[in-house]
């Protein structure tokens, strides 16, 4: 099903920073509940929320966006949660990596620090082919950029050695 033309247009405004060589920042799509549910383990996605149904559409309007306007996914890497495994599964048809760089640490402030040292480290060595997508969390995103992302929003950046450069952000 093709976008249509009026959310194209907009669509393609937002996306037109996203060049080969760039990175996709996004936190996942709307899930279901907030926060870790009781018994959550990492290991275990069935203990883990999921994308609730209007997360699943998001993330479908995503990929035809990337579709839609010719944008080469390179790569796609996930933090080990079951949102993000589910959004990046249904936006790209890449295989996806899940580094622990880009887990929530949220329920651990302390290792912010650590977290968006190594997520850096990992997307300052991206230079393509293509667009690399990593779907994260917001307290992630906001450790790399500053940004505080909605459900499903993305970061474009260029990533270089001296930090990462802020182009533009996308809607879902």
């Amino acid at each position: 099903m093709a976008l249509p033309m009026a959310a194209l247009a907009a669509v393609a405004h937002d996306w037109s920073v996203a060049q080969p060589g760039g990175v996709v920042l996004s936190r996942h799509a709307l899930a279901m509940g907030g926060g870790d549910p009781p018994g959550f383990k990492l290991d275990d996605c069935r203990s883990q929320r999921k994308l609730s149904d209007e997360g699943r559409a998001q993330a479908l309007r995503i990929g035809k966006a990337f579709k839609a306007l010719d944008i080469v996914v390179g790569a796609a890497s996930s933090s080990q949660w079951r949102p993000t495994r589910e959004t990046v599964d249904i936006t790209s048809a890449r295989q996806r990596v899940d580094p622990p760089a880009f887990n929530s640490f949220f329920g651990d402030r302390d290792a912010a620090t650590e977290k968006a040292r190594a997520a850096q480290a990992l997307l300052a060595g991206w230079r393509g082919p293509g667009v690399l997508v990593v779907t994260t969390h917001q307290v992630n995103i906001t450790a790399l950029k500053g940004n505080v992302p909605a459900s499903g929003e993305g970061v474009v950046v260029k990533p270089s050695a001296q930090g990462l450069s802020a182009l533009g952000r996308i809607a879902p």
